[in-house]
């Protein structure tokens, strides 16, 4: 594997386990000490799994991390007789949460800020939460609302077209390279190939194409604004002005809507946050995690 640059990943030593949670079995690794002060569970994006939130998780060797798969990717099956909406991932992470880790504080990156948004706002109990990257309007309305459109109709092809063209189409290899060369913002080279194995290793872990379908949908018909009004927990927004999913703009609205959040602003990097920018991600969760609890700003 190509090393991170900045954040040795090959001293991480995860423990894999199981659990039943929402009717389904869910693949988790805890990473860090059974005694930390902090324990967090974090939730990846859409197409990733555990493995992308490891150069965060390297950056806080203090904090528990608890990063399980989501239903339907990496290791963890779809839950069985549901469909993949947001409903069922919010039921998903709370059951897995109550089970595994009640009184965690909750990560989500980009999907994965959807995904705990709607949890918490749902019920799901925790002192703190973080969005890294969150998706924080309507996807149609970035700055890259025609290649939103392109997603939406290469997504629907992958569903329409016979099983195994489909599948082929949506793990196609050309069509990751060119994805992760679109969001990738930086010029270092030992980081761009870096991200590349990560997105050609991982970026095609998913089940199926029905999962992978339903969950593009969700990713696109919700957003953190939904639930943003309903989150009365100290919440850390970590944006990047350069994001084409949410442009900065729309990050700083965000943050206003929520009861009690601030907003953590990196430069010079876009949806690649948990790639690009670990040092600072993982400066701005521990600063957020050692403030006291009633200390976040509109």
């Amino acid at each position: 594997m190509v090393p991170h640059p900045v954040v040795p990943l090959d001293t991480l030593a995860p423990t894999r386990r199981e659990v039943e949670a929402a009717g389904g079995t869910t693949a988790y690794w805890v990473y860090g000490p059974a005694d930390a002060v902090n324990t967090v569970v974090a939730v990846h994006g859409f197409r990733g799994e555990h493995h992308g939130l490891e150069p965060v998780v390297a950056a806080l060797p203090g904090i528990r991390i608890i990063s399980p798969d989501l239903p339907g990717f990496g290791e963890t099956p779809p839950l069985p007789g549901r469909t993949h909406d947001i409903d069922a991932y919010s039921d998903w992470l709370r059951a897995f949460v109550e089970g595994v880790a009640p009184g965690a504080v909750i990560l989500g990156h980009s999907f994965g800020s959807i995904v705990a948004s709607a949890a918490v706002a749902a019920g799901l109990v925790t002192p703190r939460l973080i969005l890294v990257n969150p998706i924080g309007a309507p996807a149609l309305t970035g700055p890259r609302g025609v290649l939103t459109r392109l997603a939406i109709f290469y997504y629907w092809a992958g569903a329409r077209l016979p099983r195994k063209l489909g599948t082929a189409l949506l793990r196609n290899g050309v069509i990751v390279r060119v994805m992760s060369v679109s969001m990738a913002k930086t010029d270092d080279k030992r980081l761009r190939r870096f991200i590349h194995e990560q997105h050609d290793t991982y970026f095609s872990r998913f089940a199926d194409r029905d999962v992978l379908r339903d969950a593009f949908v969700t990713s696109v018909s919700h957003d953190v604004s939904e639930y943003a009004p309903g989150i009365a927990v100290p919440t850390l927004l970590v944006a990047a002005d350069r994001d084409d999913i949410t442009p900065i703009e729309a990050e700083r609205r965000l943050a206003r809507i929520f009861p009690d959040a601030q907003l953590v602003e990196i430069a010079d990097v876009g949806h690649l946050i948990h790639y690009e920018k670990p040092l600072e991600a993982a400066a701005a969760i521990t600063g957020f995690l050692a403030a006291p609890a009633d200390g976040g700003t509109r």
